[in-house]
């Protein structure tokens, strides 16, 4: 299949975009989302603010293309990571928090704006939901094999009346794992999914903002630990 040919003036715009956005980033790594300012952005670029708002609508549109990318590498770098190392469930886990932990530790900022605190008058994109779940989607894979412990019943039930009411659920879940919303074993991995998902919010969040300062825990064998925890509970091989 032929690749399209872009116009000297589309690859301008495309180009001019990825320096705004470029531009924003830094911001977001200064200061945080609050720092983001299009009227400094184009003082920096040598644009007027004008013609800054012909490649962005405003500083939402600017915010959402950064969460999308930020969900989008996210997702990239554990789904990558799923496809290496050893096969059995338990080091997968340990392999995917790994990627989760490297991401956001290599670009905390990135990782803020998607998952910290959202931004005041900010509403995230529609499709948010979407990206964030390709991010967490491997994880199903891992506990579709799962044997939940007793204490972790009641969460499997709930999760599993959950996927049968919710049609685009039970579609993200039948992705990774092939299995019908039906299937007890779907529930199963949606548990053991948001419960792994939860324990890795709470652990790199606080990591990433500074928050263990002197309690002193190396963020990863925390997390490694929590993930030992879980693997056992759901008795992952």
């Amino acid at each position: 299949m032929t690749a399209e040919v872009k116009s000297p003036r589309a690859r301008y715009r495309e180009q001019t975009r990825a320096e705004i956005k470029a531009a924003a980033l830094d911001q977001l790594a200064e200061g945080g989302a609050q720092a983001v300012a299009l009227t400094r952005i184009a003082k920096d670029m040598g644009l007027s603010g004008p013609a800054l708002y012909r490649y962005f609508d405003g500083r939402d549109e600017l915010l959402d293309e950064l969460m999308r990318d930020a969900y989008d590498d996210l997702a990239h770098a554990v789904t990558h990571a799923r496809g290496f190392g050893a096969s059995d469930a338990r080091s997968v886990l340990h392999t995917l928090a790994d990627a989760f932990l490297d991401w956001a530790a290599a670009q905390p900022h990135r990782y803020l704006l998607i998952q910290g605190t959202p931004v005041p008058g900010h509403t995230a994109p529609p499709e948010t939901l979407e990206r964030a779940r390709a991010a967490l989607g491997p994880f199903l894979t891992v506990f579709a094999s799962g044997d939940p412990s007793e204490a972790f019943r009641p969460t499997v039930e709930e999760m599993t009346l959950w996927v049968r009411e919710d049609a685009s659920l039970a579609a993200w879940v039948a992705e990774h794992t092939g299995l019908s919303a039906y299937d007890a074993r779907a529930g199963t991995a949606l548990a053991g999914a948001v419960l792994a998902w939860s324990q890795l919010h709470g652990t790199v969040s606080l990591a990433v903002s500074g928050q263990y300062g002197g309690i002193g825990p190396r963020t990863r064998t925390l997390l490694l630990a929590q993930a030992d925890a879980l693997a056992d509970a759901f008795r992952l091989a």
